[in-house]
């Protein structure tokens, strides 16, 4: 069963650098944007894969931490892009 889940951590691990291509030649900056949300959200799951591999819950915290700060800094960067200011 663990062979899955690191197959799985392996796969993930493969669309992040595609991601991060996309947001580093990506067309404009809101695919860049979105891109690099998407990197956020593989990196959570990759972190709930990894606690759940070693056993430790640790990283569900760490997780959700991680979750909240991917969701203020996409809406901060959203909002820097529509008017320029984050104010």
């Amino acid at each position: 069963m663990i062979d899955i889940f690191t197959v799985t951590g392996l796969v993930l691990i493969c669309t992040i650098f595609l991601c991060l291509y996309r947001v580093i030649v990506g067309p404009g900056s809101c695919n860049r944007l979105i891109a690099a949300n998407t990197i956020g959200t593989k990196t959570i799951v990759l972190l709930v894969i990894i606690g759940y591999i070693y056993g430790r819950g640790i990283f569900l915290d760490i997780a959700v931490a991680y979750a909240m700060i991917n969701f203020i800094a996409t809406l901060a960067m959203a909002k820097y892009l529509e008017k320029g200011s984050v104010c």
